[in-house]
Order: structure tokens, then sequence, then C-alpha cells
């Protein structure tokens, strides 16, 4: 669910989850799998200090995720050993709640 004021994110991100699995279930067949990974709370330049404070309150690991461990999900995904998870929405975040 979204926050005040972030109408327009909540529904983009819920368009995009029902695209997933649509999209995973017409794909099947042709042995084509999709997946959407939803990061938490990434170390990157986006993140603004006075954000950070109450959000590392939400996160039981007590870290922001790094850019490397959202590529390896995906890179996971993409491989050989993922070639049975479809349709699925994974979240990189830490155990982040609320």
């Amino acid at each position: 669910m979204g926050n005040r004021g972030q109408v327009n994110y909540s529904a983009a991100k819920a368009g995009i989850i029902g695209a997933t699995k649509a999209l995973a279930v017409e794909l099947a067949s042709r042995k084509i799998t999709v997946n959407c990974v939803a990061p938490g709370l990434i170390e990157t330049d986006m993140i603004e200090p006075h954000v950070l404070e109450h959000a590392m309150q939400l996160i039981p690991a007590q870290r922001m995720g790094q850019p490397e461990e959202v590529a390896a999900l995906v890179a996971f995904l993409m491989s050989d050993d993922a070639a049975y998870i479809t349709r699925q929405v994974i979240s990189v975040n830490g155990g982040m709640v609320g």
C-alpha cells in the first residue's frame, strides 16, 4: 500500500504487478518466466538523509540494501536455476515492515 500523496505510485506499482502475473501465465507455455523484483531501500544517491532515520526503524535488518544485492537476484532469476520460478513478486527489503 502507498502513503499519502502517492496514489500515482501505488497505481503504477499495482499495474506492474498485475502485468507481471498475467504475462507469466501467457508466456509459461513457451518456457518464458516473468517475475517482478521489488527493491526496498537501496543505498543510492536517491535516498535523502532526513528520510533515512525513520526508514531504518522499519527495517529489521537495520541497514539499507546494496545495488549489488538487487542485481544478484535479477541474475539468478535470469539463470537456468530459476527456470521454475515465475509469476512472483520478490522483495529485496531487509524484512521491511509498514
